[in-house]
């Protein structure tokens, strides 16, 4: 080990928290697993010219200045307004669910006030507090469109029926009663000119800062370590002990062509007969640049196994069983502090990953003015 702060993740978390350090004098060992830093927003140029989202689209958009002044630091950040379409039933409409797609869907022209008394009117009333995903859709925006754009979707991004999902996934209103069509409502929206993995390589680019890939680690190995900033799985520091927790996982089935094959960055697939739930055509994350090729993701989901990325969380019941053991556990640990979408077992967009990290040393770099220890999980998880 050559220095006593040991970073374990190579993400944005990580990169965040090293370079913060860093930048207070503090030396850090950074060490991830993979042949690359950046995590799963890792990008490649692909030898058409076209860059590639290598783990799936990647979106920057935030509404925290400090964060949109953080991630500028490190890279040019290209205005990008996201915009996703949608098969279903033999027809292609815009998402989220907006006036344009009501009126397409139902064949109607109506106007905001007339569609959101229209949608009311469609809604299934009887359902009081909601407690499953489909419950909720079907509260908000009645079985048509429920059936049109969520159930078969969800069935396949999930692998269960949305009955036996939690109504949190559905937090919000999934309806717009007017035409704006951007899928964020951020008033920062941007994707890195360069691509992300030069953002976190400049953000690990000091002298104070050691960063070694293709190596895993164990607590084991890091116990003489001052302290450890673990944006791994928890389940994974603590070997197991209560289970493994459950993720979803994704596979990709990477093609090239000529042309322009969708006219847009995503489209989903919502009807349940097609396996697959959406297909990427990256270079229209990048609108700046011209290609006479173009690159494809076609997007399976499925259970995560043994050595597969996490992407997503389930959250089941059983797995916050075991998180609320494992989160005890940590509470209880010594000189660690966890964080990150592994490190909290949450799904985190990545500017909630970067506010979270200036937050965890922000609290490091306090700790040590104060003569105080760290509390060992500084990001709640629950």
């Amino acid at each position: 080990m050559t220095a006593s702060i040991v970073i374990v993740g190579a993400g944005f978390s990580g990169a965040v928290v090293a370079r913060q350090l860093a930048d207070a004098g503090i030396a850090s060992w950074v060490i991830d697993g993979r042949s690359h830093v950046a995590g799963n927003a890792h990008t490649e140029r692909r030898p058409n010219g076209v860059m590639v989202h290598v783990y799936g689209p990647h979106i920057f958009h935030t509404a925290d200045t400090r964060v949109w002044d953080y991630i500028n630091r490190f890279g040019v950040m290209e205005t990008y307004n996201h915009r996703v379409k949608a098969t279903s039933q033999g027809a292609v409409y815009s998402l989220p669910v907006n006036l344009h797609t009501i009126n397409q869907f139902f064949g109607l022209t109506l106007s905001p006030s007339e569609a959101e008394q229209f949608i009311a009117s469609r809604a299934d009333s009887s359902i009081g507090t909601p407690v499953s995903f489909e419950d909720q859709a079907l509260k908000f925006v009645g079985r048509d469109l429920y059936e049109a754009f969520f159930k078969g979707y969800t069935q396949k991004q999930w692998g269960v029926s949305p009955t036996e999902l939690p109504a949190s996934i559905l937090a919000r209103l999934p309806v717009r009663f007017s035409y704006e069509d951007s899928y964020f409502n951020h008033p920062f929206q941007a994707i890195p000119r360069d691509g992300y993995t030069p953002i976190v390589e400049a953000m690990l680019d000091h002298p104070l800062i050691e960063v070694t890939l293709n190596k895993k680690v164990t607590p084991e190995e890091l116990k003489s370590a001052e302290h450890v900033f673990w944006s791994g799985p928890i389940d994974e520091y603590f070997g197991g002990r209560f289970g493994r927790l459950g993720y979803r996982t994704l596979d990709f089935v990477e093609t090239e062509a000529q042309g322009d094959f969708q006219g847009c960055p995503v489209m989903n697939y919502c009807d349940p007969d097609v396996p697959y739930t959406r297909i990427t055509e990256h270079k229209h994350f990048a609108p700046w640049e011209t290609h006479e090729g173009t690159t494809l993701y076609t997007e399976y989901s499925r259970l995560a196994e043994e050595g597969d990325i996490e992407y997503y969380p389930i959250r089941q019941v059983k797995e916050k069983e075991q998180l609320h053991q494992y989160v005890e556990a940590a509470r209880n640990a010594q000189k660690v502090t966890f964080l990150g979408r592994l490190g909290t077992y949450r799904y985190l967009d990545m500017d909630v990953t970067i506010k979270e990290a200036l937050e965890v040393a922000d609290e490091f770099l306090a700790c040590r003015r104060d003569s105080r220890p760290m509390t060992p999980l500084v990001v709640q998880p629950l």
